[in-house]
């Protein structure tokens, strides 16, 4: 199949390959622009465009560049950039979009659905892959995969699942006729992009809300005016309440004290030299 290709981060890396693998014809690579990465700030090409300079794909980073090359499909993944409508079909000249989605549609529109199905505490979530609409992720779906998510699942792991189920699809269903996609149905939900400010741990909610705030990572709270961030814990219903744990139930695991590495919380604990009123905030 004559394809293009939209996507930015690492984690649409591996879907480009695939489809180069499995033997499509993929005529251009659209992506976000080169920007200063890491701690050094050097400027570096997205994740995408470096894939596929190896791969020999033209690259640009204008949508526009899609008109007039006479393709059958393009495929988004983790692209970033708003699409405009007359791009789409069926506008005239527009072009059928299809976009692998991390989440069961319509649960989980917008950019943070990893997170917030497993903030939100879900059983399970997925990939749903989707023709591009104007509307944020409202577009009929013409293939879903389900993934369980466990009690101890992270946000990486499960990302990284859902990665692997998103290549499989994309691979199985372009390997054949798409036919007709079935319209969202059910009450949507949307998955805000998560800010630091909602990492915070509120230590009036449930050792369940926290455990699963950790997972999700980047989870914070402070310790002596100075953020502490929480890497991993463990539920245990014998744990009390305490001082380094303001909700029963709850055992941290490991932190990061704020400009130093991480460490085990019991070391960061004996160290301390705690007064009788400190305690996590």
């Amino acid at each position: 199949m004559r394809l293009a290709f939209l996507g930015t981060p690492a984690l649409a890396v591996p879907s480009l390959q695939a489809l180069v693998a499995a033997g499509h014809d993929v005529v251009i690579v659209i992506t976000g622009g080169d920007k200063r990465r890491g701690r050094r700030s050097d400027v570096s090409a997205s994740p995408v465009k470096a894939a596929a300079l190896e791969l020999g794909i033209p690259v640009s980073e204008s949508v526009d560049d899609l008109l007039g090359r006479d393709l059958e499909l393009a495929v988004v993944v983790a692209f970033g950039q708003l699409i405009r409508p007359h791009l789409l079909a069926p506008q005239p000249g527009g072009l059928v979009m299809v976009n692998s989605h991390f989440s069961l549609l319509p649960r989980w529109r917008g950019a943070a659905p990893v997170e917030r199905a497993l903030l939100a505490g879900d059983a399970e979530t997925g990939v749903c892959l989707m023709r591009l609409e104007a509307g944020l992720d409202t577009g009929p779906v013409y293939d879903r995969v389900r993934v369980p998510i466990g009690p101890h699942t992270t946000a990486v792991e499960l990302r990284e699942t859902l990665i692997a189920a998103g290549v499989e699809q994309l691979v199985r269903c372009l390997g054949a006729p798409l036919g007709n996609p079935l319209p969202q149905s059910g009450e949507p939900t949307y998955a805000a992009k998560i800010r630091p400010s909602d990492l915070r741990i509120d230590w009036s909610q449930t050792a369940a809300y926290i455990d699963r705030l950790i997972r999700v990572g980047g989870a914070w709270t402070t310790f002596r005016g100075k953020r502490l961030k929480v890497l991993a814990a463990v539920l245990d219903e014998t744990e009390p309440v305490s001082w380094c744990a303001p909700v029963a139930g709850l055992v941290l695991l490991r932190v990061q004290p704020e400009g130093r590495a991480a460490m085990a919380f019991e070391d960061f604990a004996r160290g301390l030299h705690r007064l009788p009123d400190e305690r996590l905030e």
